[in-house]
């Protein structure tokens, strides 16, 4: 008893407040005292390690500014939309981030575009990519913000830096030839370096 007090503060002082808590569970549990010293201390392992992946999982879907609370887990695979279900589920794995690939999702508005690019990001955040979301107008407005500041090279590096960039609502509006040229110049920082997904509405807007 007298290392409790000791031992708790050396925990908090090195951020670990989920042992120490996992410490007053097992503490005020009867049956923890049949459990050997290793499950015990594995207890207190995975107690810090799930507080800190939730916390990190909570950081990047804060970064992320996902549009939709979706995760692959809501996906409605009985909807009349013909989802390609092994495709789909192959991408919620998050290989294809590693992989720094492109995926397109295509669709007339309102089939469920933007919920699946939002659980796909999603899904990112999980495997602890960094993913940030943007309606293409929001987009363009950055863009321009960014130019007018003589910020430009700065923010566009800041996109290549991410993991996992998704773009929504393309084809909503016809390019300007500016447009045009700064979707150019981003996709092309990311070709091969990191990955892109892109919800492209069908049939586009002349």
């Amino acid at each position: 008893m007298l290392l409790e007090y000791p031992t708790r503060d050396r925990l908090r002082q090195l951020r670990l407040s989920a042992m120490v808590a996992e410490l007053d569970r097992q503490q005020a549990d009867p049956d923890s005292a049949t459990l050997s010293f290793e499950d015990r201390l594995g207890l207190l392992v995975d107690a810090e390690w799930l507080e800190r992946s939730n916390r990190r999982l909570h950081r990047r879907l804060h970064e992320a500014h996902l549009r939709l609370v979706a995760t692959p887990e809501d996906i409605d695979w009985a909807a009349p939309r013909a989802l390609p279900k092994p495709e789909l589920r192959a991408l919620f794995t998050s290989r294809w981030v590693t992989a720094h690939q492109a995926v397109l999702l295509t669709g007339p508005t309102g089939v469920g575009k933007t919920f699946i690019l939002c659980a796909l990001g999603h899904a990112a955040c999980r495997a602890d990519f960094r993913v940030r979301y943007y309606r293409l107008p929001r987009l363009f407005g950055e863009a321009t913000l960014a130019r007018t500041e003589g910020r430009w090279l700065t923010w566009l590096a800041g996109l290549a830096r991410l993991d996992l960039l998704l773009v929504d609502d393309w084809g909503l509006d016809p390019f300007t030839e500016e447009q045009s040229r700064e979707l150019l110049e981003i996709v092309d920082d990311r070709y091969g370096l990191r990955a892109t997904a892109i919800a492209i509405k069908t049939p586009l807007d002349q």
